[in-house]
């Protein structure tokens, strides 16, 4: 005979978690097509799989956390005045700015030359 999967999920599962860690994470599942307890059984799925947690688990290093900060601060970078703003952005510019003669041999795969 042929069980139905619903028939062979008997085990219930408690979990303690903050509410705002639950919702967040139900949103994000949400936007994924998942709901939280499809989620929590593929996870445990991989942890069968993997014969342990599927991803490593560690703490980052003095140099990684230091390079983190540094990448949100470029991200996310926090300006005194508009003027600052402003000088910000011109700086942005002037290093990614390309002429269009070097956008136009990129475009065509022209190396760029002497």
């Amino acid at each position: 005979m042929i069980s139905n999967a619903a028939e062979t999920k008997t085990a219930d599962v408690r979990l303690r978690l903050e509410p705002a860690l639950k919702e967040q994470a139900g949103r994000i599942l949400a936007d994924a097509g998942l709901e939280l307890s499809a989620a929590i059984r593929i996870f445990l799925k991989q942890v069968v799989a993997h014969r342990g947690l599927p991803f490593e688990v560690r703490q980052p290093s003095a140099a990684t956390l230091q390079a983190m900060k540094d990448a949100q601060a470029i991200a996310n970078p926090r300006f005194g005045s508009t003027q600052e703003l402003f000088d910000g952005l011109q700086k942005g510019r002037q290093r990614k700015g390309r002429s269009a003669a070097q956008k136009k041999r990129l475009h065509k795969g022209i190396s760029k030359g002497p």
